[in-house]
């Protein structure tokens, strides 16, 4: 009763009221923010005025971008704009953003960061890719690039890619995505359709990369589980410079004869920071 008297008094008599968090100064604020992550960080800039202002600072957001997020900049942009602050850089960065004629895609993962690459099926050599009897393009909702390319039989596969990008100092994985049977939708409800799948269980697929800097890895499985997309990991590199662009090669190949083997949607090709490797599994 008493301690509730003295506050209404002091309250009364003009008494500074105590501290707050938004009595805060924006760079001290700003530098808190800096050891955050990107989703802490945009939490806490909902808080009051002085954390939205700090939240906007370059020195919270420069530490976040890739360390040459310049050359990143320079390879997926034909015009990028000059003004803009590092958080506005950062949200571009992050969205999938198309190269290369648009088979390409380049983002930062919004947690960490990391760079992140596809190549979608278009962007790929694909033996017989223009042999309408075996391949084909089928359009879906279900890819980043709204299209997957579909073997129905074959007796030789061999899938073939390349990459030269600027990726930041690190170590990367690379997935082919793929789903064995064609997938469609009935009456609003997602159906695969496994009739042309057939080959995969007699000999493996082997996947193989080879990188500029003479980096060579190769591994190869069985591709299993139909009816749904798989992110089958195909080997790891290691970038040292990342103030030059680093050439990749790689390839999926099945091609022992005699047997065929069909029924594949062939999706994308993935690199990941191998850190990102367990999340990726399926998806």
């Amino acid at each position: 009763m008493g301690t509730g008297v003295s506050l209404l008094a002091c309250e009364n008599e003009g008494c500074p009221s105590r501290p707050r968090l938004g009595d805060l100064p924006e760079d001290c604020v700003a530098l808190v923010l800096s050891y955050l992550d990107p989703p802490e960080i945009c939490k806490l800039a909902k808080l009051n005025r002085a954390f939205r202002g700090a939240s906007r600072a370059d020195l919270v957001w420069e530490p976040k971008l890739p360390s040459n997020y310049c050359l990143v900049i320079e390879k997926v942009f034909k015009d990028f704009p000059k003004n803009l602050c590092k958080k506005e850089i950062y949200a571009r960065l992050c969205q999938p953003n198309p190269f290369d004629g648009g088979t390409k895609k380049a983002w930062l993962d919004k947690r960490t960061g990391g760079v992140c690459l596809s190549i979608s099926s278009k962007g790929l050599a694909i033996t017989g890719i223009d042999d309408r009897r075996y391949w084909t393009y089928i359009p879906t909702e279900e890819s980043r690039f709204n299209t997957v390319a579909y073997v129905q039989q074959i007796w030789w596969l061999e899938v073939d890619g390349e990459v030269d990008f600027p990726f930041p100092a690190g170590t990367y994985s690379i997935f082919f995505r793929l789903q064995l049977g064609r997938a469609s939708k009935r009456l609003g409800r997602r159906i695969c359709n496994p009739e042309h799948v057939h080959g995969w269980d007699i000999k493996p697929v082997r996947f193989q990369l080879w990188t500029s800097d003479g980096q060579h890895a190769t591994s190869q499985c069985f591709l299993d589980e139909p009816g749904r997309w798989i992110q089958y990991h195909a080997a790891d590199f290691v970038v040292d410079n990342s103030n030059a662009p680093t050439k990749i090669k790689f390839s999926m190949t099945q091609i022992d004869c005699t047997h065929t083997k069909g029924g594949l949607c062939v999706d994308s090709v993935l690199i990941y920071p191998r850190e990102f490797r367990e999340r990726l599994k399926h998806f």
